[in-house]
């Protein structure tokens, strides 16, 4: 977004209990099943699916599960709903990583409250990011909201962190306007656990996120799972500020303590990057590859023995580039997000005249994709493709004033350039690009488009014109070139040869492609899909300050 204002809550001492067991799943190759469907060349959905696993194993960490321990949620208020009964019901932990929770949420800290009350012994930590979470201090903030939870139950119990990027430091902090200052990077993760289970999704914690903004929300009724996240939330939480209740005008202070060992990323941000590429490196690799980490690291990676073989595979997806110095890999791909990697393993898989008969579908709310994913997308042999972004009206900046109201047309702009791009690669009748719609921003009963992810449909013998999900993709992701070298992301991939599973991700593309039509180049040359030479010209500046959209 034009520097996040064009822009988008964090966290202090690690909590002695709700410390999660890290795991290190062992590679398996992914399980076969007598019910498979036949592809016409003979192989089956399972050995087809487990072409795609063999790499990504050797990428990512894995997890087994079964399908039926994913469910699906399509609306903001199903959403809010199930997070506070599952709030409401753990009985030993809770952690919430957010880019921030909204200044007015009083309801969700009630219910923070009610639970921290019924439950003794119940801990909370809450990880959001620094610049966003104190944009309006002194006035009421994220940070002023949550200071109280801290007076109440004590730091034993409650924790609030609040990561600040190693990027905006010095002169540029001092005097970079608080609205513009967001975009050399954020903490971004969207990580929502409850004891043995976590909700990922793209969704901050505000009322518009609960009632009117559309999203994705993937429960997942796994510890393993879930410790995973819980994590790599405590480790960016060891390293970030600690929030404490003050009797300041903002009603709160930012404080380093010594107990995080890592110097401040205001101070000393190059000894901080070192410091957590260290912390973080050994939570990210898979478990074939050796841990680059020192042995003071007190994390490690383990796979519990499973009784029972899962037909899904989950790959925590991560992008962490600005917390490791710069490698030698190419800027388009940094090896340090395993989101980009294994985005790059699967559409590079899907490239071969065999896969012809496979689909995909992308979403992202913000439409302007990594130009590495552009090309990925575009070099797949998949054809009925499918995009979906917001139109102009689903956009949270229609109408906005000032420089954020340049910020729907310019990604229509993006948009036209997108097709223009698929129409030279002789893409064009194979990929549609749609615009979700749902009313108006701003008008009753009006709705913003903030969903994102893939959705893909391997070669099947089914006649059905809608086949289930094979792989899916979910998580904070926009997938921007800032998303990949600028912000905290944090997500999965899910790969199933669960039927139920298959046919709920399938139901799950469908709904939201229910308020999308689809725009063709044709109508971008219309005189009123135009884009003016001042957004044009605020596309320039973004690029030229540092920013991303």
């Amino acid at each position: 977004m034009i520097v996040r204002s064009v822009v988008r809550c964090s966290a202090t001492r690690r909590l002695p209990v709700c410390r999660p067991r890290l795991l290190n799943p062992k590679p398996r190759r992914f399980s076969t099943s007598s019910s498979s469907v036949t592809i016409p060349n003979g192989s089956s959905q399972a050995s087809m699916l487990g072409a795609f696993t063999s790499e990504l194993d050797r990428i990512v960490p894995k997890f087994e599960i079964q399908g039926s321990q994913i469910q699906i949620l399509r609306t903001p208020s199903e959403f809010y709903e199930t997070l506070k009964a599952k709030i409401l019901g753990a009985e030993d932990c809770i952690f919430l990583s957010t880019l921030y929770i909204g200044k007015t949420e009083h309801e969700l800290i009630f219910t923070l409250q009610q639970a921290l009350r019924a439950k003794p012994k119940l801990k909370l930590s809450i990880l959001t990011d620094a610049l966003r979470g104190t944009r309006e201090s002194p006035d009421p903030s994220c940070a002023s909201l949550l200071a109280p939870l801290i007076t109440e139950f004590g730091p034993e119990r409650v924790e609030i962190r609040m990561y600040h990027t190693p990027n905006l430091t010095g002169l540029r902090k001092k005097y970079i306007p608080k609205r513009i200052n967001e975009g050399w990077g954020l903490q971004h993760m969207k990580l929502y656990g409850m004891d043995d289970e976590i909700i990922l999704s793209g969704a901050n914690l505000s009322s518009d996120y609960f009632t009117n903004r559309q999203d994705r929300y993937h429960v997942f009724s796994s510890k393993q799972i879930t410790d995973y996240f819980h994590g790599i939330h405590s480790a960016v939480s060891r390293l970030s500020f600690l929030v404490s209740p003050s009797q300041e005008p903002a009603g709160y202070t930012l404080t380093w303590p010594t107990s995080n060992l890592a110097p401040s990323p205001l101070i000393s941000p190059q000894a901080y990057v070192k410091h957590s590429s260290a912390v973080l490196s050994p939570l990210i690799q898979p478990p074939s590859l050796p841990s680059t980490s020192p042995s003071t690291s007190t994390s490690t990676l383990s796979n519990p023995k499973t009784k029972e073989k899962g037909n899904t595979i989950i790959y925590p997806l991560l992008s962490l580039t600005q917390l490791f110095p710069p490698s030698s890999a190419p800027p388009t791909i940094p090896s340090t997000s395993t989101e980009s990697l294994a985005l790059t393993s699967l559409l590079n898989s899907l490239s071969p005249p065999s896969f012809k008969t496979s689909s995909w579908t992308f979403t992202a709310g913000y439409f302007n994709p990594s130009p590495f994913l552009v090309s990925l997308l575009l070099s797949t042999a998949s054809t009925h493709n499918t995009v979906i972004t917001a139109s102009q009206q689903a956009n949270g900046f229609y109408n906005s004033k000032g420089v954020s109201g340049l910020l729907p047309p310019a990604y229509t702009l993006l948009s036209r350039r997108f097709l223009d791009r698929a129409a030279k690669a002789g893409r064009g009748s194979d990929i549609k690009l749609k615009e979700w719609r749902k009313g108006t921003v701003g008008e009753e009963g009006g709705w913003t488009y903030h969903a994102k992810g893939l959705w893909i449909s391997l070669p099947s013998t089914s006649t059905s014109p809608e086949p289930g999900v094979d792989i899916s993709v979910v998580g904070s992701s926009n997938f921007t070139a800032r998303s990949y070298a600028l912000d905290l992301e944090a997500g999965c991939m899910i790969v199933t040869e669960d039927e139920g599973l298959r046919r709920r991700l399938g139901e799950e593309r469908e709904y939201l492609g229910t308020y999308a039509e689809e725009v063709t180049r044709d109508d971008f040359a219309r005189s009123e899909r135009r884009v003016g030479i001042k957004v044009r010209v605020a596309m320039w500046i973004v690029g030229l300050v540092g920013g991303a959209l």
